[in-house]
């Protein structure tokens, strides 16, 4: 079955901020946030600083991935150069999502150059009050500042992508995304980590995902086995989420993702991939939906 990885990162090196203010790179994988705390963000063996695209190609071949879909955000840090140099050095591996701060003064000169001269032809927005646009401000989906996000992506033509954050936070907007993507019936828009549900969350993913029928929404999958820790492989959880999310805004509205390299610190990419085959959740031609085809149609525009 031919795979698509529709959210992984590079990062030349670790250079994030957040609400335990900046992350830096300590060696081997680690990270330590303002705060003090030191933990590890990826294995060693994927880097010491950064993770290079080479080293995700490498992951990419051992588990029979074709391609992956290079995002960003404020956890690992912004990277629109690397990422747009790893899209032009492997073409046929990578697509990508630029990302910017819109509070920036010069925001607009900063969307002219990734947008106009680099030519990217997505955009993420990571909103998260943990490590996210939101983690230092609050402010709506669905206000003006956002607004005018969504309204330069339908001039431009661009996939948004967002990550909103997780349940119980002031990020986890899901009635003001509604509100935004209802308004812009043009742009395609992706949600990340199906929400990021956790354990306990079955009922209220079932009302987000309801207040979310819309034909220009789409959803990844990325990181919701580890959502549910410390629940291990299988992921029974993840599972029921997912059966969920199918039967309400349908399987070719999902997308696999891994979310890595962080994730592969928890578990191996096999795993990520299997308690979602060996399940009961997809039928074989709906898991080519979910592993490969939507994200083709979506991101690499070739459906």
């Amino acid at each position: 079955m031919k795979i698509i990885d529709a959210h992984a990162h590079v990062a030349q090196f670790i250079s994030g901020f957040t609400s335990r203010g900046e992350l830096r790179p300590v060696g081997e994988g680690k990270a330590q946030y303002s705060t003090g705390e030191i933990f590890q963000m990826f294995p060693p063996e994927l880097g010491d600083l950064g993770v290079s695209p080479e080293a995700l190609i490498e992951v990419m071949d051992k588990n029979g991935v074709d391609r992956a879909v290079l995002l960003q955000g404020n956890w690992l840090g912004f990277h629109n150069e690397y990422t747009y140099a790893a899209i032009q050095k492997y073409p046929e591996r990578f697509t990508g999502a630029a990302t910017y701060d819109p509070f920036c003064v010069k925001d607009e000169e900063i969307c002219r150059h990734l947008f106009d001269e680099l030519n990217f032809k997505a955009v993420k927005f990571e909103l998260s009050t943990g490590s996210g646009l939101m983690a230092n401000r609050e402010f709506y989906l669905d206000g003006k500042v956002m607004n005018d996000c969504f309204a330069h992506a339908s001039k431009k033509g661009l996939t948004v992508v967002l990550d909103i954050g997780r349940p119980r936070n002031s990020c986890w907007q899901v009635e003001a995304l509604g509100n935004a993507v209802k308004k812009f019936p043009d742009v395609t828009f992706v949600v990340c980590h199906l929400l990021s549900p956790q354990q306990g969350d079955g009922e209220l993913l079932k009302t987000a995902l309801a207040k979310l029928l819309y034909d220009n929404i789409y959803f990844d999958i990325a990181a919701l086995a580890a959502n549910q820790k410390p629940e291990t492989y299988p992921y029974p959880t993840a599972l029921e989420h997912l059966k969920t999310a199918k039967s309400i805004v349908g399987f070719d509205r999902l997308m696999f993702g891994t979310d890595m390299p962080s994730t592969l610190a928890r578990d191996s990419y096999a795993h990520l991939t299997d308690y979602i085959i060996n399940s009961d959740v997809f039928t074989k031609k709906e898991l080519e939906y979910v592993f490969y085809k939507t994200a083709d149609k979506v991101y690499f525009n070739n459906n």
